[in-house]
């Protein structure tokens, strides 16, 4: 199973483990690193934002300043990195995130 490392810059947001796969969601495991207390609370309004959305205006808000971090996804097996909100979505709940690309 595939590990990526959620970078903002040169500092480690945090690690996500892949345990499985809900297609076209990879299924993985969060453990936060030093960089997560400072990008924490945006992942938690985005996974706030429940129920209907029909313009999508809730989740635009939501996901703006999390696209504004400039975070990117490193594969550790040296593959290419992803932007995140450009090459994937990704959404962090507590010990869980769901990453599609």
């Amino acid at each position: 199973m595939t590990t990526w490392w959620l970078m903002r810059g040169d500092v480690r947001v945090g690690e996500l483990r892949q345990y499985g796969v809900d297609q076209p969601t990879f299924l993985c495991h969060f453990v936060s690193g030093p960089g997560w207390e400072a990008v924490r609370e945006l992942f938690e309004a985005w996974a706030a934002v429940q129920g209907p959305d029909p313009d999508g205006s809730r989740n635009a808000e939501a996901i703006r300043p999390l696209m504004d971090l400039g975070l990117t996804l490193h594969p550790s097996d040296g593959g290419s990195p992803l932007t995140c909100f450009k090459g994937c979505i990704l959404r962090i709940y507590g010990d869980r995130a769901r990453l599609r690309y």
